[in-house]
């Protein structure tokens, strides 16, 4: 069973959707008790970080998810889900984060002009992934060159530790992080057609 994490950010049934066609069992809930029981938790989101966090905080969603992955639970950050797993975020104003990946989440657009590229932000569409570590278990049935879909403004830095794999859009913009059994994507894997099938997959296997 994979619970869904519902704290009112995101679309969460097309999730669920996905994980219907891969005949997975999911749940979308906020109810603690039922976050716990589950084999895996994915953490969804859109919008911005300091809206999702401040929902997180209020339904007390935001201690519950930390604990469950200190304990060991399988976790999946999708999108703005992936940014809120780390310390803080630059996105209007400087926001505390989940605190279980180090690192930052900073203007795209800022970078792109610094690197001298007028690329469109937010970054929306499909890009190759590039595999940085060869063994996270998120991406067992994937290989390089894959592309997937991506709809972003902001991107995390300072995370090489937790790095597994990246995308280029004028910077390298990670894609998938790894610390433990918490797992992050930028890209949205429901969106990504088979490949990110693949990808939720592997995760549900993930114990």
């Amino acid at each position: 069973m994979i619970a869904i994490v519902d704290y009112g950010v995101g679309n969460l049934y097309s999730l669920r959707s996905s994980l219907e066609v891969l005949g997975l069992e999911s749940v979308v809930t906020h109810e603690a008790d039922a976050l716990s029981a589950a084999d895996q938790v994915i953490l969804p989101g859109v919008g911005a970080f300091g809206d999702a966090m401040e929902k997180l905080n209020q339904t007390g969603l935001a201690e519950v998810v930390r604990s469950l992955a200190k304990q060991g639970k399988p976790l999946l950050g999708i999108c703005l889900g992936m940014q809120l797993l780390f310390n803080t975020s630059h996105e209007f104003g400087l926001h505390q984060g989940l605190g279980l990946i180090s690192g930052e989440i900073c203007p795209l657009e800022d970078d792109l002009r610094a690197a001298g590229f007028s690329y469109k932000v937010p970054h929306m569409g499909w890009n190759p992934l590039r595999f940085i570590k060869q063994n996270c278990p998120l991406l067992k049935a994937s290989e390089a060159g894959e592309y997937v879909y991506y709809v972003h403004s902001y991107y995390a830095k300072y995370c090489d530790s937790s790095l597994v794999a990246t995308s280029e859009y004028g910077v390298a913009v990670p894609g998938v992080v790894q610390a433990g059994k918490v797992f992050g994507t930028q890209f949205h894997p429901e969106k990504s057609g088979a490949v990110g099938l693949r990808m939720l997959k592997a995760f549900s296997e993930v114990r």
